[in-house]
């Protein structure tokens, strides 16, 4: 490598909520000669940086384009309902969509769900964002549904929360454009997969492969296994039943000569 070249480097992107740094810590334990670095960006931006190249991989929330992007899901958040701490829903550990009928809801244009719009009322403006959306509900005019990790993301001492129940899920995915699948990429993707430091990797076993061994036995054991064999070992038993065979040829009568006439 000249000295033009620059050190390559392994660029993640992650949204907000999502909390990378165990697989980072891990990546930085074996891969110490590849820097990893992190981009945090908005969801809805996430897709437009993987797809300009400017990350090779991004932590994102379902669902991408697959018909462009790889995705590997990783786990389903709790949705929720941000409320302030006087409201009435804090009565209980958990609601339903039907509890929310009479509420006033936010609806955030980054609003990370796949639906049209939130149960409830709907509110008199859609915030541009989910944090102006929890400013609005510590004002005390209307609720918002997150999933779990952008409620604790956003908290402030004056709002609570409560897991909802049957409304819609979140899951979070490493997601990478499907023809940059790098070597890189492959090395995270085993983090995020939980593999070992010395687990076998596709492209490590197609370099690594050797010929199958059929036996155990070294060539020259097999060229002497492959001759006829000329003369089988004696067993004990055909060994004594060869000297039984050899006495009794031994022991055989003499001819009898003819019998002396007396005088």
């Amino acid at each position: 490598m000249t000295g033009s070249e620059e050190t390559p480097s392994f660029r993640l992107a992650y949204v907000p909520g999502v909390t990378p740094a165990k697989w980072v810590r891990i990546w930085n334990e074996r891969r110490p000669d590849i820097p990893l670095t992190l981009h945090q960006v908005p969801a809805g931006e996430a897709s437009g940086l993987l797809r300009a190249g400017e990350a090779d991989a991004g932590l994102v929330r379902l669902p991408v384009d697959r018909t462009f992007f790889s995705a590997i899901p990783l786990y389903t958040e709790t949705t929720v309902v941000v409320v302030p701490k006087d409201h009435l829903i804090t009565a209980v550990e958990e609601v339903t969509v039907a509890d929310l009928g009479e509420e006033v809801l936010f609806h955030p244009l980054d609003d990370v769900f796949d639906w049209d719009a939130p149960p409830g009322e709907p509110a008199f403006e859609r915030p541009a964002t989910t944090e102006d959306a929890v400013e609005l509900v510590a004002a005390g005019v209307g609720l918002l549904v997150v999933p779990q990790s952008l409620a604790r993301l956003y908290h402030r001492r004056d709002l609570t929360y409560r897991p909802l129940t049957d409304g819609p899920e979140s899951t979070v995915a490493l997601s990478w454009p499907e023809e940059a699948t790098t070597d890189m990429v492959d090395d995270f993707i085993g983090i995020v997969r939980g593999r070992t430091v010395n687990s076998t990797r596709g492209r490590q076993a197609a370099q690594t492969s050797q010929p199958a061994k059929t036996t155990g036995a070294s060539p020259e054991k097999a060229k002497r296994a492959k001759k006829p064999a000329t003369a089988a070992k004696a067993t004990p038993a055909a060994r004594s039943a060869r000297a039984r065979a050899a006495g009794a040829k031994s022991a055989k009568p003499a001819k009898r000569g003819k019998p002396r006439r007396s005088s």
